[in-house]
């Protein structure tokens, strides 16, 4: 950390390359050249970083000469093809993508679950973990090293600008067209989101599930180490602009009490309790919009399965579910 480095941020006037810049400044990260890529109709374009200004280049397969950390957050597409020519150059790639989180050769990385992963990448591609897993993992991964997790249930409640500034734009559309009486128009969402939600998040697959569903599955597997961990889980759109909520269900290898999950969290860094259902103490989305740690509440004893916990998790997508955990592995590094 003490010796600055060569950065590139792909996609940075996107929501998350903007927290990224802004993730990198707040935390000052030790930059000494910061290169900001988008595509060639934001070429051009200035923004500022640690009151200097910085011109948008066009991304190009010869756009990572020099760069030491290249942070990419600009969809699958991109990163599979400008992601080995970042690498070839020499850079390390840290990518949000869904594009190689599987691959067997790059490391999957919650820096406060499975940090020492991100030290051997031979392909010299790191993954970014879904939001939705990240912010589910952050609160069950304290409670696996105390007790031994055997088995998830989710539900995600998950904000509409986890679709990228077009959903948010659709939703407040819809508000404003409802509260005057004008048409409401879909185009983001298979059906209205302003006053709805919608249990849909990415493609269907051949078992009913979705993708997005199916990451809690394959991701949680991998960052935990647990090839035969079994998950089930349901992800929904919500009218909310910013925070992913979810509705966990957990069981164990050992017996878990309440008071012991809480035990499990202190001082284990960014994940906290909030929970305290005498005065109504519990997470919602804007507890977190904007902030790093994932909260954790309505912890209580599951009244079905043995050994088990439900709880709900909040955590703000655009930071710990993408950029801020991504800028937390180029600390790693």
């Amino acid at each position: 950390m003490n010796e600055p480095k060569n950065i590139a941020i792909v996609g940075a006037t996107g929501a998350v390359g903007v927290e990224m810049l802004q993730c990198l400044e707040q935390r000052n990260f030790p930059v000494k050249s910061l290169t900001l890529l988008a595509s060639a109709r934001s070429a051009g374009k200035r923004t500022v970083f640690r009151g200097e200004e910085i011109e948008i280049q066009e991304l190009t397969h010869d756009s990572f000469d020099g760069i030491e950390i290249a942070l990419f957050s600009a969809g699958g597409g991109i990163s599979k093809e400008f992601a080995p020519s970042a690498a070839k150059a020499g850079a390390v790639v840290i990518d949000n993508s869904s594009a190689f989180r599987m691959d067997e050769d790059v490391p999957l990385v919650v820096p406060e679950i499975n940090g020492a992963a991100a030290l051997d990448a031979p392909r010299g591609i790191i993954a970014n973990p879904n939001c939705s897993t990240i912010i589910t993992l952050m609160a069950l991964a304290p409670l696996h090293q105390a007790f031994g997790l055997k088995s998830v249930i989710a539900s995600t409640y998950q904000a509409v600008s986890g679709s990228g500034a077009q959903g948010i734009l659709e939703l407040e559309g819809q508000m404003t067209a409802l509260a005057t009486g004008q048409p409401v128009e879909t185009k983001v969402y298979q059906h209205q989101i302003a006053y709805n939600v919608i249990p849909e998040v990415d493609a269907f697959t051949d078992n009913g599930y979705t993708k997005e569903e199916l990451k809690m599955l394959h991701e949680g597997r991998k960052i935990l180490g647990l090839p035969e961990l079994r998950v089930s889980c349901t992800c929904v759109r919500v009218p909310v602009l910013r925070s992913h909520s979810i509705s966990v269900t957990a069981q164990f290898d050992q017996d878990v009490s309440v008071e012991a999950a809480r035990a499990a969290y202190e001082g284990k860094p960014g994940v906290a309790v909030r929970d305290s259902p005498a005065e109504r103490l519990y997470p919602v989305p804007l507890d977190t919009t904007g902030t790093d740690d994932c909260l954790v509440g309505r912890l209580r004893k599951n009244l079905v399965f043995n050994n088990a916990l439900d709880l709900w998790v909040v955590g703000d997508q655009v930071r710990k579910g993408a950029a801020l955990n991504a800028v937390q592995i180029a600390e790693l590094l």
